[in-house]
């Protein structure tokens, strides 16, 4: 897999927070074309895409955008505008968890729709690999901050509606791995944050509180007279997608041995730091030079079922095959604030 520079990859999604940047770190690092797809009338933005292909003219030589509904099958049209490719990424899904727990049922199909539509058309493509994305909440909650977190094919036992459907992702990738010879690859992983992320999102919110000079709203638990606050690892997007280009460059996806017992590769793709709420803000607020910011810790996590306190992945695997986050977590956040302070209708 040494010649990379005919490849063709196909990364739904692309109009995405995730999806983006996952679209620059290729155009950045790789001679690869991309082939992205998008319905952008979820969370997608053509505004981001426009960001920077605005500063990278030249990457829309190797890039052929398809807006189409992923909850729809391909038709043969839009798979003549896709072509031929080389790897599929399937990040397309609807990722609310507030959302998914108000109305599950749509939320629940769509999200198994995605996956069925994406599979179908691997099964005629037949690429060399098929990411397909996932969470760390398909594992559930950890019970504290502190403990080790899930490790590749943990027990499955998500809390929530949006936490189940992309438990069934995976389930039906799966599926389509031993039965149809998918090359399916599983990734897990955490919070993702990121220059151009939606604007509720709780780094984003933090932000712009401090910079309004607003109270920073906390959610924790009460008990008795403390609070315990929940605590999620964050990673940023640009890191994240560097893990997706290492596998694919690397790491050849298991192929299903006829009779055998056996499982498609699955790599945690975990962030450098486990932080609480409050301990995110106070960084914040630090980076911002602003740290002496008004907060208050109120009790939301009783009002909200489905929502767990804490979240955490085991790293290793993936570094112990020679994968090594780029960049810090401290400097992504300051680059990514540092950004959005000079953008400020992205928090807006």
């Amino acid at each position: 897999m040494d010649n990379q520079a005919t490849k063709k990859v196909c990364l739904s999604g692309i109009g995405g927070s995730i999806g983006v940047h996952t679209f620059a770190h290729i155009m950045h690092n790789t001679d690869w074309h991309v082939v992205g797809i998008d319905s952008f009338r979820h969370k997608g933005l053509s505004d981001r895409l426009a960001v920077y292909l605005n500063d990278h003219p030249q990457w829309k030589e190797r890039l052929t955008m398809v807006t189409h509904d992923l909850a729809a099958p391909f038709s043969q049209m839009t798979k003549n505008k896709i072509g031929r490719v080389d790897y599929i990424i399937s990040m397309a899904s609807l990722s609310d968890v507030e959302v998914s727990i108000e109305d599950p049922v749509p939320f629940i199909q769509n999200n198994v729709n995605v996956v069925l539509n994406m599979l179908e058309f691997a099964r005629e493509a037949k690429p060399e690999a098929f990411i397909q994305i996932s969470t760390d909440e398909t594992y559930g909650a950890c019970a504290t901050k502190d403990e080790e977190g899930a490790e590749e094919w943990a027990p499955i036992l998500p809390s929530n509606p949006y936490a189940a459907s992309k438990a069934c992702q995976e389930a039906i990738a799966i599926s389509y791995w031993r039965t149809y010879d998918v090359p399916v690859i599983i990734t897990n992983t955490m919070n993702n944050f990121s220059e151009m992320q939606q604007s509720n999102k709780f780094p984003v919110m933090v932000q712009k509180w401090i910079q309004n000079g607003e109270k920073v709203i906390i959610h924790g638990e009460k008990r008795g007279d403390t609070f315990e606050i929940g605590s999620r690892s964050y990673i940023h997007s640009r890191n994240f997608a560097d893990a997706l280009v290492f596998i694919l460059k690397n790491l050849p996806p298991h192929r299903h041995a006829p009779d055998a017992i056996d499982m498609p590769d699955r790599y945690n793709i975990a962030g450098d730091r486990q932080l609480d709420n409050l301990e995110l803000a106070k960084l914040i607020g630090t980076l911002m030079g602003k740290p002496d910011f008004d907060y208050e810790v109120v009790d939301a996590h009783t009002l909200r079922p489905g929502h767990d306190r804490h979240y955490r992945l085991k790293k290793g695997k993936l570094e112990s095959l020679g994968w090594e986050s780029p960049v810090s977590f401290d400097e992504s956040l300051k680059n990514v604030i540092d950004w959005q302070t000079k953008h400020e209708e992205w928090i807006n």
